[in-house]
């Protein structure tokens, strides 16, 4: 005898489809394949570079060697024109006077202060000077880190001296993930 409340299962099948199983665990190539054909993770899809600006946020801040190094457009102190690419990156030395400029590039875009259709992708911060910054910038460059992704370039002697050959120095493997240099000229950072 059944409790009450209870009913009898029901022999017949439900005609309606029941909920997606998900399966842990890996799953064969085939069926991979099969379910997502050309969408599967292995397929390789190509990846355009996207193009940016180097713009300044104050004199001397690196965007001709930036560009030159890493490819894009150097905007000096401008903003981006009608052909450059509207992708922005600020670009500013790690002292107190080039840090407090980013700070106030950075609050012109979040105003809408900068022109229609340009946008801030990051903020490059490149070293004034070899060693590591002292702790009041170091809180500087946190502050703009909590609203806009930076990327730091170390000092490079050979690029004070005017020498780009080299490439891209150590530690920046990000910028150039970024900005896709590494990839299109077939570069290494030295």
């Amino acid at each position: 005898m059944q409790p009450r409340g209870r009913q009898r299962p029901n022999p017949e099948p439900d005609p309606r489809p029941g909920p997606e199983i998900w399966i842990r665990g890996p799953v064969a190539e085939r069926e991979r394949e099969a379910r997502w054909g050309s969408l599967a993770p292995s397929a390789q899809v190509p990846v355009s570079v996207r193009h940016y600006s180097w713009v300044g946020t104050h004199g001397g801040a690196g965007t001709s060697t930036l560009a030159a190094v890493y490819g894009g457009q150097d905007c000096g102190r401008d903003w981006p024109g009608p052909g450059a690419p509207p992708s922005v990156l600020l670009v500013a030395r790690t002292h107190a006077a080039g840090l407090t400029s980013a700070v106030y590039a950075v609050e012109a875009f979040r105003r809408g202060g900068a022109p229609l259709g340009l946008d801030l992708d990051a903020v490059v911060l490149v070293a004034d000077a070899p060693g590591r910054l002292p702790k009041p910038l170091d809180r500087q460059v946190g502050a703009i880190e909590s609203v806009v992704d930076v990327y730091r370039v170390p000092w490079v002697e050979d690029w004070r001296l005017g020498d780009l050959s080299g490439g891209a120095p150590r530690g920046t493997d990000a910028l150039l993930r970024l900005t896709g240099a590494g990839r299109a000229a077939g570069r290494r950072p030295f």
